[in-house]
């Protein structure tokens, strides 16, 4: 299993605090009945960590003009929106919940050339409720191929204190190449042109790179 290299430094900071508190607990709390579950707690939160970072092996889906979904999760939102940064106009969001359990590298949808990034410090509101989109710590990108924008957001949740997003502007991207990593929970907002053909529904679960999100009209 692969792990993410913007994780390794979290994965060590963790491990090195457990395993102080695992030699704590054995050592220093005479009960037996009590340390052993502390020292079996803090183990399985250093395997759950180790986990959270790793990377998945997947196959994507063909077509300049199919968007495959950023992010492993769950659907939560399929809504035609004004959006303001970068479109400019009506659109159609669809967005992905991440949970503690899903894979939270995140991967371009399409390919294309990088038009637009920024990153914008917020708040760390529950990454599920809709005012997180405007509110929370996020970054934006927008690819651009002959099919139109696909314009995407990186939204930091309560838990999730760190963005990572390779995007570089002027630079061309590969779908399903990585495009970065959220740590902890966290929701990815997709906003498309308002012809797009959507595949998915509220409450579908998807996973990056395999998941049809939408087909773009040219």
């Amino acid at each position: 299993m692969k792990i993410h290299r913007d994780g390794l430094g979290t994965i060590a900071a963790i491990w090195v605090v457990c395993a102080g508190l695992m030699f704590l607990a054995l050592f220093f709390i005479p009960w037996a009945g009590v340390s052993f579950p502390i020292a079996a707690l803090l183990l399985f939160f250093m395997v759950f960590v180790f986990f959270f970072f790793r990377v998945p092996e997947r196959e994507t889906v063909e077509g300049d003009n199919v968007v495959t979904s950023v992010a492993d999760g769950e659907v939560v939102i399929i809504d035609r929106v004004y959006e303001d940064e970068y479109v400019k106009g009506e659109c159609i969001q669809v967005s992905v919940y991440m949970d503690f359990f899903n894979v939270h590298v995140n991967f371009w949808p399409v390919s294309g050339e990088i038009t637009y990034y920024k990153y914008h410090p917020g708040k760390y509101l529950l990454a599920f409720l809709p005012k997180a989109s405007e509110l929370n710590e996020h970054t934006s990108v927008a690819v651009r191929n002959r099919f139109g924008d696909v314009f995407f957001k990186q939204l930091a949740g309560t838990f999730a204190r760190r963005i990572v997003c390779y995007a570089k502007v002027g630079e061309t991207c590969t779908k399903a190449d990585q495009c970065g990593i959220i740590k902890f929970g966290s929701r990815i907002d997709m906003y498309l042109p308002l012809d797009s053909e959507i595949k998915v529904k509220v409450g579908d679960d998807v996973r990056a790179c395999e998941t049809v999100i939408a087909e773009l009209r040219k």
